[in-house]
This record gives structure tokens, sequence and C-alpha cells, in this order.
């Protein structure tokens, strides 16, 4: 009886709420989804190096003041519900980043180098802090995996919560939901120091160096970067005074140099 309940509530949250915002996880299922990810990578050091965070204290108090710069903008819905934990991790041949339901933020060294300043991996962070907080991982599982799954959260399997967790890591999200990240880190970074159109940066860059098959799935990086600087214009953001191209790049180069 209870189950039959539960499916008629089901239908009636899918009959008015579009298919793509659909979501019938619930923020605690984000969060522990995103610890249970977090053992999994920890789990596996060849694959991720995590950079010790007591060894490496200049170079993650420069990622922390990024992140409450994002954090600050009050378009972060789950502010206050997620941890926003960051992790580097020392893989200089990967030019990529990913956050985990539940603010996990993992970010290569491989981008951090490979990018030229402080606005263009902000743009990046924020993009990825716009998956967890838009909540694009069980947005997409809600999709995948159908009533029946569902209804397993719903009496609180932590076991089928373990299993799922296994497959976020490499979870790609669909184009719909990476230009909605996109637009949510103009958004973010439209009051910040920073530019809020940084995240061009990274798609400029790329699309002229031939796409990484991590894109390939992916919009065109040359559309991302049209609707970025058009969600910038759109927004009226501008760059602010007090902190000048000069004074972005040499702290930035200075952060790269103690990623060594």
């Amino acid at each position: 009886m209870k189950q039959l309940q539960y499916i008629a509530l089901i239908a009636i949250v899918i009959g008015t709420q579009s298919c793509s915002k659909l979501n019938l996880f619930t923020i605690q299922d984000d969060i522990n989804l995103g610890k249970q990810t977090v053992q999994q990578i920890a789990s596996d050091p060849a694959e991720y190096p995590i950079l010790n965070e007591a060894t490496n204290q200049a170079a993650y108090a420069y990622l922390y003041g990024m992140r409450d710069a994002i954090l600050a903008s009050s378009e972060i819905e789950h502010k206050n519900d997620f941890e926003w934990k960051l992790y580097i991790i020392k893989r200089d041949d990967i030019q990529n980043a990913f956050c985990t339901p539940g603010g996990y933020i993992y970010v290569y060294s491989g981008l951090m180098k490979y990018l030229d300043d402080a606005s263009s991996l902000a743009g990046v962070i924020g993009h990825e802090m716009a998956h967890a907080d838009k909540r694009h991982s069980t947005r997409q599982m809600t999709e995948q995996y159908g009533i029946e799954t569902l209804l397993s959260f719903i009496g609180g399997n932590a076991q089928q919560i373990a299993s799922i967790s296994a497959q976020l890591i490499s979870l790609k999200f669909s184009r719909n939901h990476e230009t909605e990240s996109d637009t949510y880190s103009v958004k973010y970074l439209c009051p910040t120091k920073y530019r809020a159109d940084g995240a061009a940066d990274f798609f400029e860059k790329i699309g002229s160096q031939g796409i990484p098959a991590f894109l390939s799935t992916h919009p065109d990086p040359g559309d991302r970067v049209a609707n970025i600087k058009k969600q910038k214009t759109e927004l009226s953001c501008s760059d602010a005074d007090n902190f000048t191209p000069t004074e972005e790049i040499t702290s930035y180069n200075q952060f790269k140099a103690a990623l060594n």
C-alpha cells in the first residue's frame, strides 16, 4: 500500500514538472551520494592522487578564496546545504574538473596549469559548482533509473546509494545541463572580482587546439563561448576595478608555482 502511495505521489510530481527539471531524489540523497563518491575516489590514489591540504596550504587557500567568492553569490541555492569541499588532483596530464552531488569539488592540476589567469579558473569552478547546485546528477538519474530505483531511495537503501554513486565519476551531463551550468557560472561570477565570462576562456583555448574526448558529447565550444558572453552582456556584468589584469595574472602564476 505504501509503495502505491509513493507511486501516486511520483505521478503527481511528474505531471507538474518538466522532464528536464524533474528530480525525485532528496537533498540528503545528493549529500549521501557525494560522500560515497568521495570515499571511492580516496580509495584509488593511483587514479586520483589528491594533494594533501596540510602540506599544500597556499594552493588550497587560493582555491578556497575563489570558492568563497562564488558562494557569496545570491544565486547559489544550496550554499548552506552542501559542504563545498575542495580537492586538488595532482594529474598534470588531465585538463578537467568536476563536482559531485553534495558539492565536493575536484580540480586537476593539469587544468590549473593549462589556464592563464584566475578568472578562467573561477569560470570553470563556477560551472562545476552549478552542476551540483542545480542538482544535475540526480536530475539525470531520475530520468535514467525510473520509479523502482527511486522507491528504494525513499526507503533509505544505503546499498543502492553506494552502487549508483560508483557511476557518478564518469557520468556525462546532457547538453542542456552543460548550457545551464555555463549560464550560472556567469551569474555566480558577475558580482565578484573575477570576469563573469571566465569560463569562455577555457572553451576558446581548447577549441583552438582540437576538442578532447571528454568534451565530444558537450555543446560546441564556439556556441558555449557565444552563450557565455551573451549572458554577461544581458546581466550587464563588468570587470571589477579592484582586480587588475596584472594582479590577476601575477597571483595566478604564483598559485600555479605552488602546485609543483
